[in-house]
């Protein structure tokens, strides 16, 4: 039979990555901001292991767009891009004065019975970059979860960050007991189909992929006073398709 190429060609497009195209990120858009939906693997700003960034991605888009704050590499949901440096100055206000209302959902290990609970635990950060808690010169740090759904292994929770520290919402739940599934910084691990599946047989000549392919944190709204507008403005960021996968094989092998 004659080889007419197609698994090298097969090998091509996988190794192709697909193009992240700015305008396909936008949720909303207007003469003072664009707001997005950050996917993940990239960084809010300049990051030395990649060539993209969402910062240089919204100059392209708009010459003046400037991010009004960060969510972390692997972070996916609403980030706020201001038009121009006097709206920049003017939603970076907002945000110091914290009249800005945040929600993220995240995936946790273990059964967790949050009800608006309040976790008052100073951060500070190492030499090394790394959060941690840190009574002595750690600052204030306030965080308000809540559960929403159960799982035999693990936990879908609502997370409200009051303060905006570095990696707030991983070392908060951490410190609780309750670390991010696979977030092995902060004390977490990954979940696989064998573990929650009954019966299941996976080849072990290969490794099995985990379930959450990284950590599920999203920003899923937020909720702030935007210049000019009588009323609070309000955007909801759709889950990405990981975040929607992970649950699907939850709500199927793990109740």
């Amino acid at each position: 039979m004659a080889d007419w190429g197609f698994e090298l060609n097969k090998e091509k497009r996988e190794r192709k990555k697909p193009r992240i195209r700015f305008e396909d990120l936008i949720l909303f858009e207007d003469d003072r901001v664009i707001v997005i939906n950050k996917p993940t693997g990239i960084s809010s700003l300049s990051d030395r292991e990649a060539v993209l960034n969402i910062g240089d991605m919204g100059k392209s888009y708009h010459p003046e767009a400037t991010l009004a704050h960060r969510l972390d590499k692997a972070t996916t949901g609403i980030l706020i891009l201001a038009k121009g440096p006097d709206m920049y100055r003017e939603i970076s206000g907002i945000f110091a004065r914290r009249e800005v209302v945040k929600h993220y959902i995240t995936l946790v290990y273990g059964k967790a019975a949050f009800e608006e609970q309040v976790i008052d635990l100073p951060i500070g950060i190492t030499g090394k970059g790394k959060a941690r808690i840190d009574f002595e010169n750690g600052k204030e740090s306030l965080t308000v979860v809540d559960t929403i759904e159960k799982f035999r292994h693990c936990t879908l929770v609502d997370c409200m960050p009051l303060t905006g520290r570095t990696h707030q919402i991983r070392v908060h739940l951490m410190s609780v007991g309750f670390p991010l599934v696979g977030d092995i910084t902060y004390g977490g691990k990954n979940l696989y189909l064998s573990e929650i599946k009954r019966n299941f047989n996976y080849n072990r000549k290969e490794e099995e992929p985990p379930i959450n392919k990284d950590f599920l944190l999203h920003a899923r709204g937020i909720s702030l006073p935007l210049p000019g507008d009588t009323e609070d403005s309000t955007f909801i960021a759709p889950l990405p398709k990981k975040f929607e996968t992970a649950l699907k094989i939850l709500r199927k092998y793990d109740q």
